[in-house]
């Protein structure tokens, strides 16, 4: 049976599908594609509303998501700041939490470097959200179950 905390649990893997998704689907299918038919102009036109786009929804709606539900799960698995030091689920939450932490850091300092007209420092920080979104969800697959 499906309760609370199931749905909980959903709507986090969800909002992690919905960010680590997003960076692959415009890095491994939109822009390859845009830099083949575009213009370099109207391809850098493209992805900075792209980006743009996603940038604006992640910080509306899918860090509230992941923030509030996964505090929510914390809660509901008994986890203090104490806990976070301990071996097992704390140590392993606690490498997750630094991983999405830097994370949204480099996601962010990307749409600045982009802003700033910063190209390779741009993709080097897209490149190390996308890579730091994996060590995420590879942490979450191995948060132990009890």
């Amino acid at each position: 049976m499906l309760g609370l905390w199931s749905l909980v649990r959903f709507v986090h893997v969800v909002g992690a599908v919905v960010w680590l998704g997003g960076q692959l689907t415009l890095s491994a299918l939109v822009l390859p594609a845009a830099r083949r038919t575009l213009t370099r102009q109207d391809r850098a036109d493209l992805m900075r509303t792209l980006g743009m786009r996603f940038g604006i929804a992640t910080v509306v709606a899918l860090i509230p998501l992941q923030v509030a539900t996964g505090l929510a799960l914390a809660w509901h698995k008994g986890v203090t700041l104490a806990s976070l030091a301990q071996p097992g689920y704390g140590r392993t939450l606690a490498g997750k939490l630094l991983a999405f932490a830097l994370v949204m850091l480099a996601a962010g300092l990307h749409g600045w470097a982009n802003a700033a007209g910063r190209v390779t420092l741009a993709r080097a920080l897209a490149l190390a959200s996308l890579l730091g979104s994996f060590v995420v969800v590879l942490l979450a697959t191995a948060l132990p179950l009890s």
